[in-house]
């Protein structure tokens, strides 16, 4: 196999097959590549047999980049189905696995739209309001419950047999802790995904780590099975996606973890950055050398992320060239900033395609779509509704899903899409007769339709349409064609087509070539509905964006793993980047993320970077805007500022970064007080016992590792000294 295309420490990474490696690849270094290379060094130097091995990335997109590299590598289509994400791989374990817990290898995914959909079900059967903010909010508390009840939420109401009834300590707790309505609202949710045979995303972890930790046969066949693991973006995985790795690398112990500490930007969702900076590898490897941007931007980068200290040392260079300065632009106000952006852009005689403009949160996008609009620049917000979650895409693959199986979500959303004058009291009766009969919903209406008030033609050519269809996925058709022979039969098309929105006609042209897509790629697997309905749940916007020219507006968080010529970072004010209210809510921790994020934000660009703010006042912080400190820690020699700007203004801005830290908490003393230390036993009101694994802001603030429910960072004085 040739390698000579790689640099010492590119190959150095490659060869290093045997036992527990740690590469820290530096953004832009090459990882991609690093991975695609040991695949195939790992299939045609060692003679390692594809299904041996499993890769798992952070998102589909690149699971589907990394097959064709690897592929173009080998000469052939020899790379496994196991190149995939941690969701992928746990939705084909459960495949083979999930009937040990009494469901079906057919069970549903359930995206954030079902949930949103069983949710306000729950809502009503508690006789609770349905409103859009509550049940998002309820759903954030459910996703924690479930962590925080881990083991004991599957044995209560997942297992046949179970009490479907939390013990009266846990209910306590619960109710402690997200209020008294809580624990009948996550009963009444668990108990429809159980109705409904569906799993949502946790449920695809915590089902693969139950039967991995309860089945030893299991265990054994998968960890024989997979010869060599390999994990992209190490830096965001959590606790139990280590767990899963950790399990499955145990037998051969060959662990191959590639990452970036600099860029960990999840841990408020609980990504595990301390795991991945201790985790005592075998061979450790750097790989420093940026392909992707110019010595001046790198240089900014760097001078950015040497103030943090959580990190593993490390300094990106290139051999690309200085390139030109990054230009720091200060507008009176958010007007003059964004339209400052849209004549940058307007000026050069590239491709709208080739700038993107980032920002912390989205609400800053506003006054740069005004101009945007005003100037005639075309551009897309990246990430805003998300492809398979808009409605008419809902609409068709809740078609699909009730010809698969008697789907009642399915059927809830499409029984009445186009109008079948099925309203609200009639899918009352309609659920009324399902539970009686303890059938689906689509089966009652089956038995309605014999009946005067529902023997109408329209209900009658629905039942024809799923029935027809069902012979007709039996008999072999493709998915893509029966998905065109539904729109076209269903009245779909014909709804969309009299939409005012004509994108949405579009759309399902696109999601039927991404079915098209998806047929090609999987041509040499049994593919069936299910399979594919499973598949589909956990694709998101960025494995199915088309390539327009468009400029794109993005999160910095959305911006993970891209890259772009030119590169905006607007709303760069102190504050905002970094976040008042994060910093507060999780101190240094936070502060140290908050650079993180502007260090992948600088990184994203390959040879132009501009950095912008505005003065004016900030209704959401609820301050006077100021210079970020993320622009004054890069060295002043790379970069200038235009714009009308008074020098003072640097120093405001200083000594409002300074009131910001008192106020957040980061100026305690170092040195922490009496009291708790590292490997001290405590104990907490709601979470029991647990272990401190460190102390920092002073004593101020403790990470206790509890022996139930995980890594927590409380305040010290909430904790009990155990003797």
């Amino acid at each position: 196999m040739e390698l000579t295309g790689l640099n010492e420490k590119q190959l150095e990474a490659v060869q290093a097959t045997e036992g527990r490696v740690r590469i820290i690849a530096g953004a832009g270094s090459g990882k991609t590549r690093v991975l695609a290379y040991r695949y195939a060094y790992l299939v045609d130097e060692l003679g390692i047999d594809p299904g041996n091995i499993l890769c798992l990335t952070f998102t589909n997109k690149a699971a589907q980049e990394m097959r064709h590299r690897i592929n173009s590598l080998i000469g052939g289509e020899y790379a496994s189905d196991f190149i995939c994400t941690i969701h992928s791989f746990c939705v084909k374990f459960l495949r083979e696995e999930i009937f040990r817990l009494g469901y079906p290898k057919t069970f549903q995914v359930l995206d954030e739209e079902d949930m949103k959909a069983i949710a306000k079900e729950a809502h009503e059967e508690n006789g609770l309001e349905r409103k859009e903010s509550t049940v998002e909010r309820f759903l954030r508390d459910f996703y924690k419950t479930k962590a925080l009840t881990g083991e004991e939420y599957i044995k209560t109401f997942l297992l046949p047999g179970g009490p479907q009834l939390f013990s009266q300590d846990t209910a306590a707790q619960l109710t402690k802790v997200y209020g008294e309505n809580h624990v009948g609202l996550f009963t009444s949710t668990i108990l429809r995904e159980r109705k409904y045979l569906s799993l949502d995303f946790d449920d695809l972890i915590f089902f693969t780590i139950y039967i991995l930790e309860n089945f030893p046969e299991v265990r054994e066949k998968w960890q024989k099975k997979m010869n060599y693991v390999m994990v992209d973006e190490v830096q965001d995985c959590n606790g139990l996606d280590w767990k899963i790795y950790e399990t499955l690398s145990a037998r051969h112990g060959n662990l191959f973890l590639v990452g970036d500490p600099d860029q960990t930007i999840y841990e408020w969702r609980g990504a595990d950055l301390p795991k991945f900076i201790n985790c005592a590898p075998d061979t450790d490897i750097i790989m420093a050398q940026n392909y992707r941007s110019t010595a001046t931007i790198l240089g900014a980068a760097n001078s950015i992320i040497e103030h943090n200290d959580e990190r593993i040392k490390k300094d990106l260079f290139t051999c690309t060239g200085l390139g030109e300065k990054i230009i720091h632009f200060h507008g009176k106000d958010e007007k003059k900033e964004a339209d400052w952006i849209s004549a940058k852009i307007l000026k050069t005689s590239e491709t709208l395609s080739d700038f993107a403009v980032l920002v912390r949160s989205t609400y800053l996008t506003r006054a740069i779509e005004q101009s945007f609009m005003k100037h005639k620049i075309s551009y897309i917000i990246w990430g805003g509704v998300r492809f398979f979650e808009r409605k008419e895409i809902k609409d068709s693959l809740s078609y699909l899903r009730l010809v698969a199986s008697n789907d009642d979500l399915a059927f809830r959303r499409i029984a009445n899409v186009p109008s079948r004058k099925i309203g609200r009291k009639a899918m009352e009766d309609i659920a009324k007769v399902a539970e009686e009969n303890g059938c689906s919903m689509f089966e009652a209406l089956r038995e309605l339709s014999s009946t005067k008030s529902y023997a109408k033609e329209p209900i009658i050519k629905f039942i024809e349409l799923i029935d027809t269809a069902r012979m007709l996925a039996a008999d072999g058709m493709s998915i893509s064609n029966l998905l065109e022979y539904l729109l076209a039969n269903s009245g779909l098309n014909e709804l969309y087509r009299n939409d005012e929105q004509e994108e949405r006609l579009e759309n399902l042209n696109e999601l039927v070539q991404s079915i098209k897509t998806y047929e090609d790629e999987h041509k040499e697997d049994e593919i069936t509905l299910e399979t594919y309905l499973q598949d589909i749940a956990l694709y998101t916007n960025a494995d199915y964006k088309k390539d327009k020219n468009f400029v794109r507006v993005m999160t910095i968080h959305q911006a993970k793993g891209l890259e772009f010529p030119y590169v905006f970072v607007a709303g760069l004010n102190e504050g905002v980047l970094p976040n008042k209210r994060s910093v507060r809510e999780r101190k240094k921790k936070a502060m140290e993320e908050e650079r993180r994020l502007m260090y992948v934000a600088v990184t994203r660009a390959q040879k132009r970077l501009f950095l912008t703010e505005s003065e004016g006042y900030s209704v959401q912080g609820g301050f006077d805007k100021l210079p970020s400190r993320f622009i004054r820690e890069i060295k002043p020699e790379l970069f200038i500022t235009e714009g009308d700007m008074d020098e003072g203004l640097w120093n405001r801005a200083c000594s409002f970064s300074k009131t910001m830290d008192a106020e957040c908490g980061l100026l305690s003393p170092s040195a922490p007080r009496p009291g708790l230390s590292e490997g001290d036993e405590v104990m907490h009101k709601i979470f029991g016992s647990g272990i401190v694994r460190s102390v920092y802001d002073g004593g101020d603030y403790c990470e206790v590792e509890f022996f139930d429910s995980g890594l927590r960072s409380l305040k010290s004085d909430k904790l009990t000294k155990m003797p």
